[in-house]
């Protein structure tokens, strides 16, 4: 078998396929070829599509590979389909992001993160596939463990849980904005023009630095909430927005 063969057999079991195919199991399926033959075959296919403006392209994701759509089409494909957009609410996905980023994560430890009842939540996403128990703590009342599944990296192309997004590491001082810092005017004798100097309280030991510029309480916490806005709004693999419909 030569190698145009292969590539053209592997295309259409990747075709056919509706989740990700292994390595292990293309390599079962296609005789006496190697993993890294597999991976360049899938290179060359990508290239290929991408060079003829295909709408489609392979991906690896969830530990196997599998053609998919480019989400741009998603909107033709759900009308064609006849159904609705897979989306998750709000609370699904908090819930979610906590498992993803805790696990193996017990109920009592997702509700004391997220101050509210998750029973509904998590019976919902187990049913949909993306999370699945773990076991349970050894803690008396043995409470049951939740982690995320291979359905979960599928639902948003990811590889491996190595993916995720990392989470800003804060400092204590990062999240202290109820000491008050004093002012004091400064006049420029050179330009005649007033400044507002401001030094941290006495209980504070600093180290100070020439022409550092010096942030308000206020301008911090903004930074910190357009951070952690931007790392929490993520779009879905099919490139849809996330909707929140329950509380």
């Amino acid at each position: 078998m030569d190698r145009e063969e292969t590539k053209r057999i592997l295309e259409a079991l990747l075709f056919v396929s509706d989740k990700p195919v292994s390595i292990d199991t293309l390599r079962d399926v296609i005789k006496e070829v190697e993993a890294t033959e597999v991976r360049s075959i899938i290179e060359e296919l990508n290239k290929e599509y991408a060079s003829s403006g295909r709408s489609f392209h392979i991906r690896e994701i969830a530990g196997g590979f599998q053609m998919l759509t480019d989400p741009v089409y998603s909107r033709w494909i759900s009308a064609l389909y006849k159904k609705t957009p897979d989306r998750l609410t709000g609370p699904s996905l908090e819930t979610l992001a906590i498992i993803a980023y805790k696990q193996p994560i017990t109920r009592a430890d997702i509700e004391a993160i997220r101050g509210v009842n998750v029973d509904g939540v998590l019976r919902t996403l187990e049913e949909r596939g993306l999370i699945r128990t773990k076991g349970r703590l050894d803690a008396p009342g043995r409470p049951i463990l939740y982690g995320t599944t291979n359905e979960f990296l599928q639902h948003f192309g990811l590889r491996s849980l190595d993916e995720l997004p990392k989470l800003k590491e804060f400092q204590e001082s990062d999240l202290d904005f109820t000491k008050e810092k004093s002012k004091t005017e400064v006049v420029d004798t050179s330009t005649g023009k007033l400044y507002i100097q401001q030094t941290a309280p006495a209980d504070v030991d600093t180290v100070p630095s020439q022409n550092a510029p010096t942030l308000t309480p206020e301008a911090d916490a903004n930074a910190d909430v357009a951070a952690a806005e931007g790392d929490i709004k993520k779009e879905n693999v099919n490139g849809s927005e996330e909707t929140a419909e329950e509380s």
